[in-house]
């Protein structure tokens, strides 16, 4: 049986005369997600087909580009006549391997010159397999097996359970942004929900060793690759952050430790976003979680930061975020026991509302241009992408 991958995509279609360039980044995408897996790749009535190279593994291949940001929905479609005869004749074909009770057809009819509505035509394919196959019944609002036929202007395609793509638009159509990517649940959350709407990531993660071990800069690792199968390609740049932390506990109050060491952040994330062309600052916090993201902390921070600060997550409560993280599937990473720098000295009772002015006049007890190109001067930057390199 001939195959191909058919992919589908969402909101583009909306983008009018814009469309073609965000259907070409989406194809330039996918060819740097499929490799040399892929054969040959085109794009007709709002779909993108994908021919496999001769041996490639057409399922794992349909999984892997249905997670690049833009396609919603990816299948392994068989390729028939535009006859009734052809169409029913592999659809049976396909039912002898599917497993399952209870079936349904779907029908789509591009082409309006094909004689059968999408309905006949549903309803004359069921009746083939109905026929066919004593153990199935028919169950049109929960199958087993969905079995789907579409008419387009060269041929019908047949496939069995689609793969849910990720959706969004294509990474690269949206500008760039710099993620603070720590070793939590909340931060790789913000991070695929910024990437997801076509914004290209870069990441700063702020590394304390020795009070954390080389396993708490792995697992950032990790989160980072993950994102990166999403991203296609993901910078991240580890800064040591030790000497600036004990700068800040030995020379401010500790009650204040917590809010001074996030501003100082957000001025090396602005050194690092300039450095990459970024617009915008990503971060994962959410209003009221802890005490430095009570509106207040927010707003102190915030007067450090020279770009836009992006936090899809604020009003996201932690369950809510923690159903994101299992589905991407950076949940399991993120809560392994090794803890990142906003744990090491970490006071026991920070100022939830903290005031500017008494922040700057602590601040100014520090060096910071001077702690800054430090941590700067040995930072180390690592380039992830899909293939885990």
């Amino acid at each position: 049986m001939n195959s191909l991958i058919l992919l589908k995509y969402g909101e583009i279609i909306l983008k009018g005369l814009n469309r073609p360039l965000f259907e070409d980044k989406l194809i330039a995408n996918l060819k740097s997600a499929g490799g040399d897996d892929i054969s040959k790749i085109w794009k007709a009535q709002a779909a993108i087909y994908v021919e496999p190279r001769e041996g490639a593994d057409e399922e794992e291949l349909a999984l892997r580009l249905s997670r690049v940001f833009g396609i919603v929905s990816a299948a392994v479609a068989y390729i028939a006549e535009k006859n009734l005869e052809s169409i029913c004749a592999l659809a049976k074909e396909l039912m002898k391997d599917a497993e399952g009770k209870t079936f349904k057809v779907e029908s789509k009819r591009a082409d309006k010159k094909f004689p059968h509505t999408s309905q006949e035509l549903s309803a004359l394919v069921g009746e083939a397999v109905f026929e066919n196959f004593d153990h199935l019944s028919v169950d049109l609002k929960n199958p087993d097996i969905l079995l789907t036929v579409e008419i387009r202007d060269f041929a019908a395609y047949i496939y069995l359970n689609k793969i849910q793509g990720v959706g969004g638009m294509p990474t690269g159509t949206n500008g760039r942004a710099t993620l603070l990517l720590s070793g939590g649940i909340d931060s790789p959350v913000a991070g695929y929900v910024i990437a997801k709407r076509g914004v290209l990531i870069n990441a700063v993660h702020f590394y304390s060793y020795p009070y954390t071990s080389e396993r708490a800069k792995d697992k950032v690792l990790e989160l980072a690759r993950i994102l990166a199968g999403y991203c296609g390609r993901l910078e991240v740049n580890i800064v040591p952050f030790t000497d600036i932390q004990l700068e800040i506990n030995q020379k401010c109050p500790p009650e204040q430790m917590t809010i001074i060491m996030r501003r100082i952040m957000m001025y090396i994330a602005n050194k690092i976003a300039k450095k990459h062309g970024s617009s915008a600052l990503i971060t994962g916090e959410s209003v009221g979680q802890v005490a430095s993201q009570t509106i207040e902390s927010l707003f102190v921070t915030d007067d450090a930061a020279e770009y836009p600060v992006f936090r899809p997550l604020i009003g996201m409560d932690k369950e809510e975020i923690v159903t994101v993280a299992r589905r991407i599937g950076t949940f399991e990473t993120s809560i392994l026991p090794y803890e990142d720098c906003c744990t090491v000295f970490t006071p026991r009772h920070p100022v939830t509302k903290p005031r500017l002015e008494k922040i700057l006049e602590s601040e100014k007890f520090l060096d910071v241009e001077a702690l800054i190109k430090q941590a700067l001067d040995n930072t180390e930057t690592i380039i992830l992408t899909r293939s885990g390199n």
